[in-house]
């Protein structure tokens, strides 16, 4: 199955950008740069965040995507439209959610009333639609479907900054503050927008909106907090790397031992964007969170298969054309980035310092039962879930680790405080097992698997070369100062999964020329060492 030229969404993704900027704050600042900046500034010093009360926090829905397993080709465009539109409905209602701290406070219905209801009201529709271009083109949409409107609340902890300014225990530091807009023309929304401005906003009046007003409640950091990090030299050792159950190492000292490693730079020419043109084709922005990109320079939301495979690429080998990705880390030191002031980046929570990776190894092994077959052109890969932390571990595929511990630690909740002298790792092993017939489902993951833990593929399914990457970053160490996180660091994520670390993860898509992938794959089976 081929992929075809993507015509640019209609009016209803248009109207879901507008309503991602009126996001922003107004005079120019904008809800997460403005945060951190204000933190930075009041105090003089290192941006830090520390952990709050447990609350709302975040929004829960159900991964509508995940349960579409069986999409019919000729609907495939639309509905992946109409998921990207169920992203961007959870992103506005997290920031509504995060704006309007001090209502929820005064009123213990504020969330349900104004955050979850409308939402399960816009998804109710979207979820229609979906059903609606299935059954249009003679497929059958899953019963489930019609349960997966509602979300609900999750309590976690929230960070906050610590300004010593006489802010209360729900971080007020007197700052302005306005409310998230709802989507044009979406009355159930715009009647919780309105409802929350108006609480959000206090006895302001609107008229001093952005302004300085006394007792007005800033908008909530969404991570990480210090629970999210740990010690590497006090974790216990566990040497998990490619044993879990998701990330399987599919290589061993039998089958086939050979290796290939492709050189593709770490993204020094700073090629970045916040589309996914997996989950998310002709959709702008259907990341919300900045991707590093290595190989293929043409990987944006509206590239072909055409476009795809007569681009440029930075690998060594000119004969890979392959496009790899993964969300890339920060530093939030106070400081701001390039799209700070952008969506998918400080409008959406993801600010701070771009760190390029100093190391981004990309390597092909084999199978530990047995040969490996060619990927086919333009296969897709995505591992790891980046929604892993409200949609649970069950794609979740992290390892995080420093250098000199990783045949030691690897962790898959926590970011890891390196010592001196060690560096942070990122390490992946792909899904290595091919259904033998298609280069991408409608979920994305069914039509690869990880081996059994003998190695073998289930359910008829091929083994393929299995990409490992391992990137390494040289990351100022974090500190732990009385429950508060200082210069943290974190992975750009979806909004709602606060930059957790379980939600890494990292994309392929196979433009090796075909000459070049029977070599891969000669060097693999007979056990070479190959780039």
């Amino acid at each position: 199955m081929g992929r075809n030229a993507r015509k640019r969404r209609s009016p209803l993704a248009v109207r879901a950008v507008a309503a991602s900027a009126a996001l922003a704050i107004g005079g120019g600042g904008l809800v997460w740069a403005n945060f951190y900046a204000s933190a930075h500034e009041k105090n003089n010093t290192q941006n830090s965040t520390k952990a709050a009360t447990s609350q709302v926090a975040t929004i829960d829905c159900p991964d509508v995507g995940q349960q579409l397993t069986s999409v019919p080709d000729k609907a495939r465009g639309e509905v992946d439209g109409e998921l990207a539109t169920l992203d961007q409905q959870i992103t506005e209602a997290y920031q509504r959610l995060a704006t309007t701290r001090d209502a929820q406070t005064r009123d213990a219905s504020f969330v349900q009333n104004a955050v979850l209801q409308p939402l399960k009201d816009r998804r109710a529709n979207i979820i229609d639609r979906i059903q609606l271009e299935i059954t249009r083109v003679g497929g059958t949409a899953p019963d489930s479907l019609d349960g997966l409107a509602p979300c609900t609340g999750q309590s976690v902890e929230l960070p906050q900054t610590n300004d010593g300014e006489g802010g209360d225990a729900q971080g007020q530091t007197g700052d302005g503050q306005e409310t998230a807009s709802p989507a044009p023309g979406d009355e159930a929304g715009a009647d919780a927008g309105a409802d929350a401005g108006a609480d959000a906003g206090g006895d302001a009046g609107g008229e001093d909106a952005g302004g300085d007003d006394a007792g007005a409640t800033p908008p909530v950091s969404n991570g990480p907090v210090a629970a999210d990090f740990q010690d590497i030299t006090a974790a216990q050792g566990n040497a998990q790397l490619g044993v879990g159950a998701n990330g399987l190492a599919a290589n061993g000292r039998s089958g086939s031992k050979g290796t290939f490693s492709t050189k593709c730079g770490t993204n020094g020419n700073d090629n970045h964007n916040t589309d996914n043109v997996i989950v998310a084709p002709g959709v702008t922005n259907g990341a919300h969170h900045l991707h590093d990109y290595v190989g293929n320079q043409n990987n944006d939301a509206f590239a072909s298969d055409a476009d795809l495979a007569a681009a440029d690429t930075t690998c060594q080998n000119q004969g890979d054309k392959s496009s790899y990705f993964w969300p890339v880390l920060r530093l939030q030191d106070g400081t701001q980035d390039f799209d700070q002031n952008n969506a998918g980046g400080g409008t959406e929570g993801n600010v701070g310092k771009i760190l390029q990776p100093v190391q981004a190894q990309l390597k092909f092994v084999g199978n530990k039962r047995g040969k490996v077959v060619a990927m086919p052109s333009a296969l897709r890969i995505i591992t790891g879930d980046a929604k892993a932390f409200v949609n649970g571990n069950a794609n979740a595929n992290v390892n995080w680790s420093c250098t000199g511990f990783e045949n030691k630690v690897q962790l898959e909740d926590k970011y890891p405080i390196c010592p001196e002298g060690s560096d942070v790792v990122r390490t992946t092993n792909f899904q290595s097992c091919w259904d033998g017939q298609n280069i991408d489902s409608a979920n994305h993951r069914t039509h690869v698997a990880f081996v059994q833990a003998d190695g073998t593929c289930a359910n008829g399914f091929k083994a393929i070369p299995q990409l490992q990457v391992r990137l390494v970053y040289d990351v100022p160490a974090p500190t732990i100062e009385n429950g508060t996180v200082v210069n943290p660091y974190a992975v750009d994520s979806f909004p709602e999964n606060l930059h957790k670390p379980i939600t890494d993860h990292n994309d392929f898509i196979n433009f090796f020329s075909a000459n070049t992938m029977n070599k891969l794959v000669k060097c693999i089976n007979t056990g070479k060492r190959c780039q």
